[in-house]
């Protein structure tokens, strides 16, 4: 973890602190919606089931109508009408050839299965090139089609040389497009280019959609008037959550913790962040969060080597008699993840009748031990290469920490078989990992005033590979961000050991590392906190 966004645990015990749970503190109220405002949105989203129920199934239009739900984050609502089109759409792509009649709808069909994990081969876009193997040069003219084909070719997987050859073609020519035009379907296509819909937490993005969607069908002003709605209804329910949060981030006297990041990563790991559903789920995630980024600033801030190794070996053990050697402000820190591990792993089994206590003490175990080789790795002023770097820092990243206690909390698919693939940091886990720690990587390069000694995967590079220039060197690190890309979606593609609830933390998770890491870009922080 970047230490420009952890949380200090305070050594001396007569700093500041936050209050313990049993201190008095003032209550916020959030003004939230009337019951009449609810039974207006229950009415509209009666309404637009009725519309979803009108349209053929094997339409564009009805393709249309689920790209714009889930545009403007209100899919949650319709799993079940968005499934038996999809379903159909999925038979269709597998059973008949050249079925499509524009390349919208080609695209669109591609990436709505691809994205909801249905696997569609590549090859039905090869039909787009002419009799020399080349893309066809009137595609050019379709800047929508171009759009789509853009945005199908951010599903790309390990292997498909079509889809990249896709990609490459339509930014491209999307991009020389936008030089020679200035208005709104200019705009569009910039933030199809910037924030494609696969890598981007839709209600970041709903905003501009909403402000772009007009049309003629009655239907879009029905899907209008919902978002609108909704919007609402999920900015009441996160309002009531921030209380909850920061309630539940009181660690005692001696431990000071920011909750903001806490706060805006619990939200898009459960639900991106709208589902209502995983309201408690999202509450339950503030403290083990909280304690990732405390242990990360003990390691990169307070601790000694030798106070660090006797943590380390304290966390591994588990077991009190090695807790008695360490420094208070450690002991505290123990103390704080001994409990939550319990109250968790109680919560988990009585709610979903299996006891995850091993798996979470493994997980913070492996944390730990990650931290201590980066430690060890500075205190000896050793710089590694890059993959030992980056294979340990995909672990000190801390995402498998969390991801782990998402798996638990949800309780979806908790086999002995899912939980021993989840203990050993599957790759649906671990790509996320790698694409937080590479774009924490590059916004730490960035960060002059950035405390602690982390270390970088850009240093480690470019002193394994003398005389590459920092342009290079991070023209590399977004490759290598984009081909983990493609080991993410594939993990997600169906079959898979995981629930789709699962798979979405996951991918949500990966959405919002680049609005965290945008340390130049005053819109990350703005956009999380408008979700």
């Amino acid at each position: 973890m970047s230490s420009a966004h952890t949380w200090s645990i305070a050594k001396d015990q007569n700093l500041v602190s936050i209050p313990s749970e049993k201190d008095n503190h003032p209550s916020t109220e959030y003004p939230s919606p009337t019951n009449e405002f609810y039974m207006e949105h229950a009415q509209k989203l009666q309404e637009v089931r009725s519309v979803l129920k009108e349209v053929g199934e094997d339409t564009l239009e009805a393709l249309l109508m689920i790209d714009a739900i889930q545009r403007l984050g209100i899919d949650y609502h319709f799993h079940g009408e968005i499934e038996v089109v999809l379903q159909r759409l999925h038979t269709k792509f597998n059973t008949v050839s050249d079925c499509h009649n524009n390349l919208y709808e080609l695209a669109l069909g591609f990436r709505l299965l691809r994205q909801e994990g249905y696997y569609v081969s590549a090859d039905v876009f090869n039909n787009l090139k002419d009799t020399e193997g080349k893309l066809q040069e009137k595609l050019s003219e379709d800047i929508k089609g171009l759009m789509g084909l853009y945005e199908a070719s951010q599903l790309c997987i390990k292997g498909e040389d079509i889809l990249e050859e896709i990609g490459n073609f339509s930014s491209q020519l999307l991009n020389a497009w936008n030089t020679h035009n200035d208005h709104s379907q200019a705009r569009i296509v910039r933030n199809t280019l910037g924030h494609p819909h696969h890598k981007s937490l839709a209600r970041f993005m709903a905003k501009s959609f909403l402000s772009d969607f007009q049309g003629t069908d009655g239907w879009v002003n029905v899907f209008r008037e919902l978002a609108k709605m909704d919007f609402n209804v999920v900015k009441s329910i996160h309002q009531k959550e921030m209380l909850q949060m920061v309630e539940r981030s009181r660690f005692g006297q001696g431990v000071e913790v920011c909750k903001k990041p806490t706060t805006e990563m619990v939200h898009v790991a459960l639900g991106g962040p709208p589902d209502p559903s995983l309201s408690e789920q999202r509450v339950e995630l503030t403290k083990p969060i909280s304690i990732v980024y405390i242990i990360d600033d003990i390691f990169d801030v307070h601790g000694t080597l030798d106070e660090l190794t006797l943590f380390t070996e304290a966390v591994n053990r588990w077991e009190y008699a090695a807790v008695e050697q360490l420094p208070d402000y450690m002991k505290i820190c123990f103390n704080a993840l001994n409990g939550i591990t319990n109250e968790i792993s109680s919560k988990v089994y009585n709610d979903h009748g299996w006891n995850p206590m091993e798996s979470l003490r493994k997980a913070w175990a492996c944390l730990c031990n990650a931290f201590l080789v980066e430690a060890k790795w500075f205190a000896d002023g050793h710089v590694p290469k890059a993959d030992e770097y980056l294979k340990n820092g995909v672990i000190s990243s801390g995402v498998h920490v969390v991801l782990v206690h998402v798996f638990f909390l949800l309780g979806h698919c908790i086999t002995k078989r899912n939980v021993d693939i989840v203990d050993d940091f599957p790759e649906i886990i671990s790509s996320v990992a790698k694409i937080l720690r590479l774009w924490d990587d590059l916004g730490s390069a960035k960060d002059e005033n950035q405390d602690g000694h982390d270390g970088s995967y850009l240093e480690c590079y470019m002193k394994e590979k003398p005389g590459t220039s920092i342009e290079n060197a991070r023209c590399h690190v977004m490759h290598t961000i984009s081909e983990t890309w493609k080991s993410l979606s594939n993990e997600c593609l169906a079959p898979n050991p995981f629930s789709t609830c699962f798979t979405n933390a996951c991918l949500n998770v990966a959405r919002m590392v680049p609005l965290m890491y945008s340390y130049d870009d005053n819109r990350a922080s703005q956009a999380l906190k408008s979700t």
